[in-house]
């Protein structure tokens, strides 16, 4: 008798002991709400990776959840609540949480502001996370609560100083974008400068072309002064040469021009009016070639020249131009 009731005494003490050694309050798990009742919208850091020992990261969940269900305020999650990750701590702390709450017929809206401190770090990049927060939900007409979880945010810890010999290949994190540098200003006036070599070749182009391809490049003294260049250095060159620049002082005059009616016109066209003088000297030259044979035997071979300097002039002057005083 005194027996069996020692191994009772045995086996009560050993069951009590055995629920002693139990946790109080185990974490039970509860089953998940539907979705239909709770929709989320997440605000998280801009950046997955570049985090180091002591930055701040900022997350917003935006919560709304549906009648008959109401979310149990006292499992938002708590300041200085450091969670672990396979028994260790992870090194992520909740350093400041605000809540607001919003009203409406059918539902109510809980914005959450969550504010995380990291206190890790290491010789080598490593993951991270945000944990995934597990928020009470009660239904207020079946007096049942449920669970909703809070997807969890993953980064990347980056250490403070790099230890040892890198190898920057293959270090480069897959998370972090290509650092770029602000270029636009360098292109801008790259192009600007562009723009303006172009001009200046264009204006050089058109003030010492040859070719009728630009504009005012196909006026009469632009044609004579080609067709100078290609005239003989003789006698009957020099004739040529005359004639031709004559023919494009009558054609630009709209009429026969002498020595007489030179004032008239310069009066007309005033942008000839730096070469007057050239074109008295010309018109000299013009009576000795075509009228006084025997004073034209003693034109030295320099003529053929002053005369095409004479109608590079006269082109200069038809484009608008400003000519270099004649020698």
């Amino acid at each position: 008798m005194r027996t069996s009731i020692q191994t009772k005494i045995l086996l009560a003490t050993s069951v009590l002991i055995s629920l002693i050694g139990q946790p109080a309050l185990a974490d039970v798990v509860l089953p998940d709400i539907n979705a239909k009742y709770v929709t989320i919208k997440e605000d998280n850091p801009t950046r997955d990776a570049g985090y180091v020992v002591g930055d701040i990261l900022e997350r917003t969940i935006t919560l709304t959840v549906k009648k008959p269900y109401e979310l149990v305020k006292e499992s938002i999650p708590i300041v200085g609540y450091e969670h672990r990750w396979k028994g260790q701590i992870s090194g992520i702390e909740l350093s400041k949480v605000s809540s607001e709450e919003f009203k409406h017929s059918d539902s109510v809206t809980h914005v959450i502001h969550l504010t995380y401190q990291v206190f890790t770090t290491g010789k080598l990049a490593k993951p991270a996370a945000l944990r995934a927060e597990i928020l009470k939900m009660r239904n207020t007409e079946k007096k049942e609560i449920l669970q909703y979880r809070v997807p969890s945010f993953n980064f990347r810890v980056s250490p403070l100083s790099v230890f040892g010999s890198v190898k920057l290949k293959e270090e480069l994190s897959p998370f972090t974008p290509p650092f770029l540098i602000d270029s636009s200003k360098q292109k801008l006036t790259l192009k600007v400068l562009v723009g303006l070599l172009g001009l200046s070749l264009l204006g050089l182009l058109y003030i010492l072309g040859m070719h009728a391809w630009l504009p005012r490049m196909g006026a009469p003294f632009a044609k004579a002064y080609r067709d100078i260049r290609k005239m003989p250095e003789t006698a009957a060159g020099l004739q040529q040469a005359a004639a031709r620049i004559h023919e494009s002082l009558n054609k630009t005059a709209g009429t026969s021009l002498f020595g007489n009616n030179i004032d008239s016109f310069i009066q007309d066209k005033p942008a000839f009016s730096p070469v007057k003088q050239d074109i008295e000297k010309f018109f000299a030259l013009s009576r000795k070639v075509f009228f006084e044979p025997e004073s034209a035997q003693n034109l030295n071979e320099h003529s053929k020249a002053w005369l095409m300097k004479f109608c590079r002039h006269l082109r200069d002057c038809e484009r608008g131009l400003r000519p270099e005083a004649s020698a």
